[in-house]
């Protein structure tokens, strides 16, 4: 977590989806190494079932795409208080073989990435408008350049990212009263097991990194870095908004 800048999130409770891998693993560290106390999600049964050293975490099995597990895992994790919840579990159903333009993979895309993010924070919501954090509670949806573009293979997953921008802009509108911000972070071409497929394909990666300033394409310390500032007291006046992180590919012409 080198490139992360310093944070003293000192006992905060934290929940972050899909924490075992990629951005998720990152984003959990990151608060862990700044002294929160981390409800990290995974598919598997236990923690042991990962080859990950998970020990540092409270670990819940989530079926993103199951009602009954968001809520219990929702319930679970706010008993006790939350201040923080992080909407980051989920997969571009392609990357596992599948057609977004079959209605029906369609539909779960949008159910796992949009309606059980919604899901996720509407069963926290009690929880986190009790949040004494400083700068208040927060939620962070993790949301994409799909979000701003019609990438092909994923029409699904694109209209559900895209839809976190609505969802981020009207959570913070009505949940503000209630002390809670409500952001998103559009991550670029970022390396995870979701995206191996295409780091490894020139094909695919390279026209990305050609059109990004920076020069190179993105680790997932650099979208945890964006999480952990939007959720700090410094971005205390911050919400409603989405922060791509992209190294500058949104920009650029």
């Amino acid at each position: 977590m080198a490139n992360v800048a310093r944070y003293d999130y000192s006992g905060a409770k934290i929940l972050v989806t899909g924490g075992t891998s990629g951005i998720g693993a990152a984003v959990a560290a990151g608060y862990r190494a700044a002294g929160a106390d981390v409800t990290i999600t995974g598919t598997r049964a236990a923690p042991s079932d990962y080859d990950e050293d998970l020990s540092g975490y409270r670990y819940l099995q989530l079926d993103i795409e199951d009602t009954d597990s968001v809520a219990r895992v929702a319930a679970a994790a706010s008993a006790g208080g939350l201040d923080i919840l992080i909407n980051n579990a989920g997969l571009a159903l392609p990357s596992i073989g599948l057609d977004e333009y079959d209605p029906e993979i369609f539909s779960r895309a949008i159910n796992m990435h949009l309606t059980s993010a919604y899901r996720m924070a509407k069963g926290c919501f009690d929880a986190l408008s009790k949040s004494t954090l400083a700068g208040g509670a927060s939620i962070v949806g993790i949301a994409s350049m799909s979000s701003y573009f019609g990438i092909g293979i994923v029409p699904g997953y694109g209209a559900a990212k895209t839809g976190i921008l609505g969802l981020t802009r009207v959570l913070a509108v009505e949940w503000g009263k209630h002390g809670i911000r409500v952001n998103a972070v559009a991550a670029g071409l970022t390396e995870s097991r979701m995206t191996a497929g295409t780091f490894a394909n020139p094909e695919w990666s390279q026209p990305t990194l050609a059109r990004t300033p920076a020069g190179r394409l993105g680790k997932p310390e650099d979208i945890a870095g964006a999480v952990l500032f939007l959720t700090s007291a410094g971005a205390s006046w911050v919400t409603g908004q989405t922060l791509p992180v992209d190294g500058g590919f949104t920009v650029a012409g």
